[in-house]
């Protein structure tokens, strides 16, 4: 190689290439998915009870929250993506899944190391921050090799559905291991939560141990920020895109509280339903029709819910606009992912990957303060108006790409 990278050409994807059921990668995808799944119920029972924990029994304030919480996204984003892309290329996804399997069981044993020092709030704190940073190096290791290895069994034709499944396990898995946290927290207290930490992620190690996995070849890879360089731009309308629905996420429950409408959790479950449904439904169309044409869509659709949201006046428009958001964004990220993929060379689809979803990271990461500031001059409902122009401007950039 001469050192230079260039964008992969590829030819229109057609029904004949990419099979148009997304159930038709559903059993090849299985065992992956799995490993997803419990990897992330794992580290996601600790989200719902690790800022209790801060502030009740550690007795610091939100500040300290925030911080810890948000060390994650930058540890992902400065070390973990880089990291995780480099060695699923280098050595090999069934390398890296196994590895961050293994850094979660990690994670679980600070956790524990922390409770030995509750009457030392400083040094325990200081360790909790030590395992988000090791959540965040983890849990890339796990969702970019799983990617890269998905795609690499079905071959890029089906990047689509490979990003879509994988996704839906990764938001299940969220989904259900929050509550399951607070049912052991409830119970068993931090400590549960740490073995539980510790423990669940060695179920998966042998399901992945039986997945075939070839080592890639020894051949020279362009460095990381040169394939960054060439999902910029999906990266960039995956942040932007992803700002409203990480607003949700932030802000829909102090929304909820100013409006009056009691507990936000409706929304959330809304939220989630039309995330599922249009993976289920329509989750096939970026590989049938091309990636940028379906987030070009997509994203308007997700733009619709943010306005909804905004101006909503009773509760079940405002549960729609939820719907409408979580439905545009899964097919979003699906979409602005297949175009990833297709602009990076075969032997840096772990890089490719890993840099696509440090976008999502950024945006995450900086949802939290940007909105906060935006709802401290402007209100809380200001926040979805924003995520809807976030979205206009991602749509903007979508088709962009498929003109070019």
């Amino acid at each position: 190689m001469d050192g230079t990278i260039r964008p992969v050409t590829t030819t229109h994807l057609t029904a004949q290439h990419a099979p148009a059921s997304l159930w038709s990668a559903f059993l090849p995808l299985l065992p992956l998915m799995l490993a997803v799944f419990v990897g992330f119920f794992a580290m996601g029972m600790a989200f719902p009870v690790l800022p209790r924990h801060v502030h009740d029994n550690l007795g610091l304030g939100t500040f300290f929250v925030g911080v810890v919480m948000g060390a994650q996204y930058v540890a992902s984003i400065l070390v973990g993506r880089l990291w995780a892309g480099e060695v699923s290329d280098g050595r090999g996804p069934k390398v890296a899944v196994p590895t961050g399997l293994l850094g979660v069981c990690g994670v679980g044993a600070v956790y524990f190391a922390s409770l030995a020092f509750v009457d030392r709030p400083t040094l325990s704190y200081l360790l909790l921050v030590a395992a988000r940073v090791l959540t965040g190096i983890a849990e890339p290791f796990i969702i970019t090799a799983a990617l890269s290895w998905g795609i690499a069994r079905l071959g890029p034709a089906h990047s689509g559905k490979v990003i879509g499944w994988i996704g839906m396990a990764l938001f299940g898995a969220y989904a259900a291991g929050a509550p399951a946290g607070g049912w052991v927290y409830a119970r068993f207290g931090y400590a549960g939560i740490a073995w539980a930490t510790i423990l669940v992620p060695l179920l998966t190690l042998a399901i992945v141990a039986g997945i075939h996995g070839e080592r890639p070849a020894p051949v020279e890879r362009p460095a990381f920020y040169k394939v960054v360089g060439l999902v910029k731009l999906p990266g960039l309308a995956l942040t932007l895109s992803s700002f409203g629905y990480a607003a949700i996420n932030a802000f829909v429950a102090l929304l909820w509280v100013e409006r009056g409408w009691g507990s936000a959790a409706l929304a959330f479950t809304w939220l989630g339903g039309g995330f599922i449904v249009a993976r289920l439904l329509v989750g096939h169309l970026p590989d049938l029709l091309g990636g940028a044409r379906v987030a070009a869509v997509c994203v308007a659709v997700e733009a619709a819910g943010q306005f909804l949201i905004w101006w909503a006046t009773i509760e079940w428009l405002a549960c729609l606009g939820a719907a409408l958001t979580g439905a545009g964004y899964a097919l979003a990220f699906q979409g602005f992912g297949v175009e990833a993929v297709r602009r990076a060379p075969p032997e840096s689809r772990g890089a490719a990957m890993g840099g696509y979803v440090a976008f999502q990271d950024l945006s995450m990461g900086l949802a939290g303060p940007l909105g906060g500031l935006l709802a401290l001059q402007a209100g809380v409902d200001s926040v979805y108006l924003a995520g809807a122009i976030g979205a206009l401007a991602s749509v903007v950039l979508a088709i962009w790409m498929q003109r070019r």
